[in-house]
């Protein structure tokens, strides 16, 4: 089976939406880098009970992010903020070597300000 890295990431967002067991199983399997065999034996169930369960677990991961759209939303918003501190920097740059403004230096402040806090 192979691994679906956006999963952990998924996890992150719903993962406590999922049963205790399913948690455990997609913890095991993908934080932990456990075989399917091996969660199985430490959990005294079968390969395919677990293999069950972390399948089940991802559609419901996936079927809420479908639904949800709070993972897209937020790679979405750090893209945005992204393209925020670049065209800052680029305000910030010619105001230092060409204008010299007082304000444009204490709006890029204050918009630094705010995206640092956003990233908190």
């Amino acid at each position: 089976m192979a691994k679906n890295l956006d999963v952990v990431l998924l996890c992150d967002y719903y993962g406590e939406m999922l049963t205790e067991n399913q948690r455990k199983f997609i913890e095991y399997y993908y934080n932990d880098d456990l075989s399917l065999s091996e969660i199985a034996q430490n959990e005294g169930i079968t390969r395919q009970g677990v293999r069950d369960a972390v399948k089940r677990a991802e559609t419901q991961l996936f079927d809420m992010e479908k639904r949800l759209g709070f993972a897209e939303r937020s790679r979405k918003v750090n893209e945005a903020l992204e393209a925020i501190i670049e065209s800052t920097e680029v305000i910030n740059n010619y105001n230092m070597n060409i204008s010299l403004s007082r304000e444009v230096n204490d709006a890029v402040v204050q918009i630094k300000s705010v995206i640092d806090s956003l990233n908190e």
